[in-house]
């Protein structure tokens, strides 16, 4: 006697449990990172800015205190030396984005001069810090 063959199930493989993993697993990394950060310039009072954007960390922070005090990546330093000490500083992390962190209180003046003795350093690109405004404070 003779049956005829059953028809076999196609596999299938549910993709969809596998894809919600993935995307918890690479939610947790991407949070977690977040707090591994760490700043690297002087308690400053910063300005706010509302056209401001969120730039990459950097490694090279040149802060003015209130006072007019410069100091690059937390160590302090002078107008004359600052030029010399960033492009060690360059050297050592291979980083050109320089980031400089002014109070608010600070003279215009001042912050112009760190800016134009860091612009002579051939390759460097300046930053400056800012706060994003309170969100009531928004236009």
């Amino acid at each position: 006697m003779y049956l005829p063959e059953e028809p076999e199930e196609e596999f299938e493989l549910n993709i969809v449990p596998m894809i919600d993993v993935i995307f918890a697993i690479l939610t947790f990394f991407i949070i977690s990172s977040l707090f591994l950060t760490r700043s690297e310039s002087l308690p400053v009072n910063l300005p706010k800015a509302a056209t401001a954007q969120m730039q990459q960390r950097t490694k090279i922070t040149v802060s003015v205190d209130p006072e007019g005090q410069i100091a690059l990546n937390r160590r302090p330093t002078s107008l004359e030396a600052l030029k010399a000490d960033v492009q060690q500083e360059m050297a050592k992390v291979q980083e050109s984005v320089i980031v400089i962190s002014a109070d608010e209180a600070v003279s215009h003046g001042q912050v112009i001069a760190v800016m134009d003795e860091l612009r002579t350093i051939e390759g460097a690109t300046l930053g400056i810090a800012t706060k994003p405004p309170a969100p009531d404070e928004q236009r």
